[in-house]
């Protein structure tokens, strides 16, 4: 369970999941991506990437996730990266949320560490580098 702050009431990790992944969608993320941490490592149980088309989206989506949970009562996320909009990790606890312009994310190709195949970022990628 997610335990951050002085929560009322302590959502489960599927629903803070539920939650990141409904703020993420209304906000018009890109290439939305889950990965179950569950049997991989004890630091989380789930982890999201996905891409926002500029640094002020990826900053913006990332505010609007960490005033989400704080509206649900669970507290305060932890965000780093905001100021630049590259790459931005919000940690909730349970849930790790990694948001990316399209050219970060295709350089660091994430998904790839955890085992999970990417075609559309890997043709991003080629484009790129």
């Amino acid at each position: 369970m997610a335990t951050i702050g002085t929560a009322k009431q302590t959502l489960t990790s599927g629903e803070m999941l539920s939650l990141i992944q409904r703020t993420l969608e209304d906000d018009k993320a890109e290439d939305l991506v889950t990965i179950d941490l569950t049997d991989k490592t004890s630091l989380a149980d789930h982890m999201i990437i996905a891409t926002g088309s500029s640094s002020r989206r990826v900053a913006s989506m990332a505010e609007h996730l960490v005033e989400a949970i704080k509206d649900a009562g669970q507290g305060r996320a932890l965000a780093e990266g905001k100021e630049q909009g590259d790459w931005v990790l919000v940690d909730t606890g349970d849930v790790i949320v990694h948001l990316f312009r399209p050219e970060v994310r295709a350089f660091y190709n994430i998904e790839e560490m955890w085992g999970v195949e990417n075609p559309a970022l890997k043709q991003q990628a080629a484009r790129l580098y």
